[in-house]
């Protein structure tokens, strides 16, 4: 049997720091003795063997480079630029992560107004692992289509309600984990395409007011632009926050589906004086928020404090968090029913979330994912009578019409989108947001990296992308043969047994069955409740 060539790296690197010795000393002589321009490379020479002298006999922190000297380097660099060699010469289109390279490439076209459309039938798989739409003999005429609207704070009869005429949001992204550019080009595309934008937990929304965007102020657990000396609510400072006109709600943040249980966190890298300023933390550490709010040590500590922000402010008032368990989500919901207090809206945001920076553990193992999540809260919200007291908003990995419609059909009657937005503005997902080193200028403060981002430009991509997922979700309801995404209901999804939302449904006591039995509906009666519940639950789908 043949052997297979291989190469002895010891020998191989003996013989490098030995050449390295000897080159300088020949180009000296060939400089010396031919021709002065040989002394270019003698000068090219000693430098090498400056830098092998020190990689092997100077610094400690790498074996690689004391063992194999220079050689070894090309192991780092080899290392550096893997990922764009995956990403653009050996991935397919459907294996990276967290997007792969169709489902980036269709928020791109959207963005620039191409068309979207493919031929020759689908790349992903038709098998029993995927949540399919249902369609209908009798899809529904797009003239008898429902206009979209939903007003937030009607149902506690705040001053200032708000009516959503859109079903798309910017979620939350904060300044300081993006640059001021793309702050301000999401806004401005965001008022073009007449949707709100969340600001994230950052703190005074400098940026986002230098446009005209309707903006969802974030109230983080630091509590950043809003917060005393002690880390607690600054009331006044809230009330000046909400005074600005173009503040039209406020989101209280308990937790993210990128690292929940875990607070906020902001690199130092990436904090610039004016950060520091607007959230009031130090330069040269990281910030890091705190993983609760102070105020809230208990489910009736927190609810009272909900309570407290809405008879603060004059506008709608909802929560952000992610579900780690039913049982303490229902208990919740209970609590909320004792003091006759529920928020304007429930932001569901599951697992697979996150733009900003977070611990691999967070990332990989914490956190429920969204469909799940969000259905066991619309059937926690119903079965407690309640879901008429509140709208529930969606987010994590919804950048396309067809997720967005597994979450409408859930019950969402909203959703959130952030990583879409930033595909929207270029993202070429190089998974630099925490260092400060984003190649297209979105996540970071370096103005070099920035001035490649042009603000008008990125704006009209952001409406363009607004418009034609709203195109293609409208498309999509029509074919179910309901009027509006609202109308749909877990009827209209094909869940198969082997999809990990009716695995992971089923291993819960609480939801068992409900996947057939009660549609996700947005209000039910208290006679159709009990109809449902003494049906007994049909087979999977």
């Amino acid at each position: 049997m043949p052997q297979t060539l291989q190469i002895d790296l010891h020998r191989l690197a003996r013989f490098a720091n030995a050449a390295l010795l000897v080159l300088p000393l020949a180009f000296f002589a060939a400089g010396y003795f031919i021709s002065f321009y040989w002394h270019f490379l003698t000068v090219a020479a000693l430098f090498l063997l400056i830098v092998n002298f020190f990689y092997r006999h100077v610094q400690t922190q790498h074996s690689i480079l004391r063992n194999f000297g220079i050689l070894g380097q090309a192991r780092y660099l080899i290392e550096s630029i893997g990922p764009e060699f995956r990403q653009y010469l050996y991935a397919n289109d459907r294996e990276e992560r967290p997007f792969n390279r169709l489902e980036r490439t269709n928020v791109y076209r959207k963005a620039k107004d191409l068309e979207s459309t493919a031929s020759f039938g689908s790349l992903l798989d038709y098998d029993a692992t995927e949540i399919k739409i249902r369609h209908s003999l009798f899809p529904s005429r797009r003239e008898d289509s429902r206009p979209y609207r939903l007003t937030l704070g009607e149902e506690r009869g705040v001053g200032e309600p708000y009516t959503l005429r859109r079903p798309i949001l910017i979620s939350g992204m904060s300044y300081g984990a993006l640059g001021d550019r793309a702050v301000r080009a999401l806004a401005r595309g965001a008022h073009a395409a007449g949707i709100p934008m969340n600001t994230g937990e950052g703190g005074y929304p400098k940026y986002h007011l230098q446009e005209a965007a309707d903006l969802i102020f974030q109230m983080g657990t630091a509590k950043f632009g809003v917060r005393d000396a002690e880390g607690r609510l600054d009331p006044d400072a809230l009330r000046r926050v909400v005074d600005l006109p173009q503040v039209k709600m406020v989101e209280i943040k308990f937790s993210q589906g990128a690292k929940p249980g875990k607070g906020g966190m902001l690199p130092k890298e990436k904090i610039t004086p004016e950060i520091a300023e607007i959230r009031g933390v130090p330069l040269g550490r990281d910030a890091i928020s705190p993983p609760f709010h102070a105020e809230c040590t208990d489910l009736p500590s927190t609810v009272a404090f909900l309570r407290r922000i809405q008879d603060m402010v004059p506008v709608p008032v909802g929560m952000k968090m992610a579900v780690g368990s039913f049982d303490e989500l229902r208990a919740l919901v209970g609590e909320m029913k004792a003091q006759d207090t529920f928020p304007d809206w429930i932001s569901v945001d599951g697992g697979e979330g996150g733009t900003g920076a977070a611990p691999h553990a967070f990332l990989d193992r914490m956190g429920m994912p969204l469909f799940p999540a969000l259905h066991g809260l619309v059937q926690i919200l119903l079965h407690e009578g309640v879901r008429e007291r509140t709208k529930v908003f969606a987010a994590g990995k919804l950048v396309d019409a067809g997720r967005m419609i597994v979450a409408f059909s859930l019950g969402a009657d909203a959703v959130y989108t952030a990583r879409g937005f930033m595909l929207a503005l270029g993202c070429i997902q190089a998974r630099e947001c925490g260092n400060n080193t984003c190649p297209i200028g979105i996540t970071t403060q370096d103005p070099r990296l920035q001035a490649g981002l042009d603000v008008e430009t990125k704006a009209h991509r952001v409406e363009n992308y607004v418009r034609n997922t709203l195109r293609e979700l409208a498309e999509l309801t029509v074919a179910t043969g309901k009027p509006c995404p609202t109308e749909l209901t877990v009827d209209d999804l094909f869940i198969p047994t082997g999809a990990n939302l009716w695995r992971m449904v089923s291993e819960e006591p609480f939801l068992r069955g409900t996947l057939q039995s009660a549609p996700a509906g947005r209000t039910e009666t208290a006679a159709a409740r009990q109809a449902d519940e003494a049906a007994a639950p049909v087979g999977p789908s």
